[in-house]
């Protein structure tokens, strides 16, 4: 998780060393700037900003802005031959082969190829010239789709190692679950079955004492021993029960469930534990566990791709979950809430609890506080 985490920084970072292969061009040709260049190069300049925020969302607003960029810096290019806009067309390319589809390469890419050619008819420009800036848009768009390539397999392997954990994980939970039901049928069929023969006996002893009006001290200890072993019985069958079942601690089933959301969307989504995790009733457990589910089934129907954050709280009295996507924009009143978040807050009401989903700046917040 905290590899994911600086990962994600070190890409924003990158990203912002990307913008600047775009903006120190640009302000470098502040003073031969012209009436009619002052307004392209505003239009460049916007067009840069989703470069900023990689991956972006809306997917087509990345494609839209490097083609407006190409066409913006290639004008530049034309006018200005001999400054650092050149920059700006190859970083562009770079990105185009990086980031975006096969169609919008093909758009972008006919953009660059009329901007050499209107150099190649403007000014002349030679032939070895013409061949070297076409030699060196060849090997921008190589160097690009190495690196989304590279970026591929770093993802698969990642992913590979993920169901390779969790295959193991399986396959040690069912091990483990295999021996802990051969130890409950020992237990139902030696322990469970004796104490129910015995706890019999003691009954129809008991009855006949009384029958024959036995001495009461008698009678009294038969029925101490009816109950110890009745007792008996029931902590064996609770045992039994207990070995049946393998119960999960919460912020582990949670964990699962973010895992599995990450494997499915490729986002990032982190869990928070504050206070001393404690073992929690089936009912609360199974609460919690299902309000993150619906807050993450709604979360890839109403906001795919949005990055998720999870924070579960213990208090002295109460635990609490909050689940945040982070949209990137405030969602409309309604949008993400439905019949299974409804379905949600009537369990927590009927446990005492209660439930909150809605808007926040950038995305949807569901919070769960539920007596513990």
């Amino acid at each position: 998780m905290t590899f994911g985490i600086r990962r994600e920084r070190f890409s924003l970072g990158l990203d912002s060393l990307r913008w600047l292969l775009v903006f120190i061009p640009l302000v470098s040709m502040i003073p031969r700037y012209t009436v009619w260049t002052w307004p392209i190069a505003v239009v460049a300049l916007v067009a840069s900003v989703p470069i900023l925020w990689l991956p972006l969302r809306p997917a087509w607003l990345l494609p839209t802005g490097l083609f407006v960029l190409a066409a913006a810096s290639g004008a530049l290019w034309v006018l200005r031959p001999e400054s650092l806009i050149s920059v700006i067309v190859f970083s562009t390319i770079f990105l185009t082969a990086r980031f975006v589809s096969l169609r919008a390469a093909i758009a972008i890419g006919a953009v660059v190829a009329a901007t050499i050619a209107a150099l190649f008819l403007r000014y002349d420009v030679s032939l070895r010239n013409a061949l070297l800036d076409v030699s060196l848009v060849a090997v921008t768009t190589l160097l690009g789709l190495n690196r989304r390539a590279r970026m591929a397999r770093i993802e698969q392997t990642e992913l590979a190692l993920a169901r390779a954990r969790t295959a193991t994980e399986e396959h040690a939970l069912a091990a483990a679950l295999a021996e802990r039901a051969r130890i409950a049928r020992e237990l139902h069929d030696v322990l469970a079955h004796s104490l129910s023969g015995l706890a019999l006996n003691l009954q129809g002893a008991r009855l006949m004492l009384v029958r024959d009006g036995a001495n009461p001290d008698v009678v009294a200890q038969l029925e101490r021993a009816q109950k110890l072993a009745v007792d008996g019985l029931a902590e064996a069958r609770q045992a039994v029960a207990t070995l049946r079942e393998d119960p999960v601690p919460v912020e582990r089933a949670v964990e699962d469930l973010l895992a599995g959301y990450r494997l499915d969307t490729g986002v990032h989504a982190e869990l928070t534990v504050r206070g001393e995790p404690r073992a929690l009733d089936p009912a609360t457990g199974t609460t919690l566990l299902r309000t993150v589910q619906e807050a993450l089934s709604n979360t890839r129907k109403h906001a795919p791709g949005a990055r998720v954050q999870v924070e579960l709280v213990y208090s002295a009295r109460e635990v609490e979950v909050v689940v945040l996507d982070h949209q990137g924009r405030r969602p409309t009143p309604g949008a993400s809430a439905g019949y299974g978040l409804r379905g949600m807050r009537e369990r927590a009401e009927l446990l005492g609890g209660r439930l909150a989903a809605g808007p926040v700046e950038d995305g949807w917040r569901v919070q769960l506080t539920v007596p513990a």
